[in-house]
């Protein structure tokens, strides 16, 4: 059921590096709740893994010197959602990856494994975007650090090369000082499914709470990875938090998003709930940064 030719265990961040340059072709594993599919499903054959479940510096949430949020890339859906950090800081992050799976798979699953698997429908992904979050990694040529629209390349493939691991997603400080966000995975069930379509808000309001300083939206499986929309982030950044602000800006998230026709949904559907979705994120957001979504 599982062909797995060899497993070994990293005792290092360095030593996982080295043993992936000793082992070119082997897979990295974690919480294993997506690679050990792939092996059973047979599209992994004869696989060579390297497990970096026991390091623990890559586990936890915490807030560095310069305010960065810096989340270990071996941390769980479950601990990033109870984290007090994230809780204070960037909640609707919690409540994204609170929508994976089930509990089981939120008690293995990891926020690393998440962002390297390179998939549009993750559900932390349009959120990761949304907050211009940074993503870590360390290699045989040292620690780099890419922003997460360029760490998606195409369809299931990222920024990762040889020999590198991530180790961390970092979320800057000027990217969640000050603002509130909501996140909305549309899918065929409430639980255990895959998102036909997951939006992500971030909004930052004036003082007085009636103005719209700032707006941030991503979405999920709008395109071959996930996406920002800077024909609404324009359309509502400066404006007054109104009503015809929440119009226009949801009518404009149509010239951003590229989705396609699948089993799941059609182009023409994705396309319609996008603007639904964009609409009750930003009203939910304004509502949550201390407006009154009118």
């Amino acid at each position: 059921m599982y062909d797995i030719k060899a497993l070994y265990e990293a005792e290092s961040v360095s030593h996982a590096i080295r043993l992936l340059e000793e082992h070119p072709d082997a897979k990295i594993i974690a919480g294993g709740s997506d690679i050990l599919i792939k092996i059973r499903e047979g599209k992994l054959k004869d696989v060579e893994l390297i497990s970096i479940y026991g390091l623990d510096e890559l586990r936890g949430v915490m807030l560095e010197e310069d305010g960065a949020l810096r989340i270990g890339s071996l941390t769980s859906f479950s601990h990033v959602t109870k984290h007090p950090l994230i809780q204070r800081h960037i909640r609707v992050l919690g409540e994204a990856v609170d929508k994976v799976g089930g509990p089981q798979i939120r008690n293995i699953g990891t926020i690393g494994g998440n962002t390297c698997n390179g998939v549009t429908s993750a559900d932390s992904a349009s959120t990761l975007f949304a907050y211009d979050a940074l993503v870590e990694l360390a290699g045989p040529d040292g620690v780099r650090t890419v922003p997460i629209h360029e760490f998606y390349l195409k369809a299931g493939c990222v920024d990762l090369r040889q020999g590198e691991i991530e180790t961390a997603v970092l979320i800057p400080k000027a990217s969640y000082d000050g603002y509130a966000g909501h996140y909305i995975k549309y899918a065929m069930r409430n639980a255990m499914d895959i998102a036909t379509l997951g939006c992500s808000v971030n909004v930052k309001l004036s003082e007085d709470k009636k103005q719209l300083v700032d707006v941030r939206i991503a979405f999920g499986v709008a395109g071959p990875v996930p996406l920002r929309c800077p024909a609404a982030e324009r359309a509502a950044k400066g404006k007054k938090a109104i009503d015809e602000t929440y119009r226009r800006f949801a009518q404009e998230v149509r010239q951003d998003i590229h989705p396609r026709d699948s089993w799941r949904a059609s182009r023409a559907f994705r396309e319609h709930i996008s603007q639904v979705l964009a609409r009750r994120a930003i009203e939910e957001a304004v509502d949550r940064a201390g407006g009154e979504a009118l």
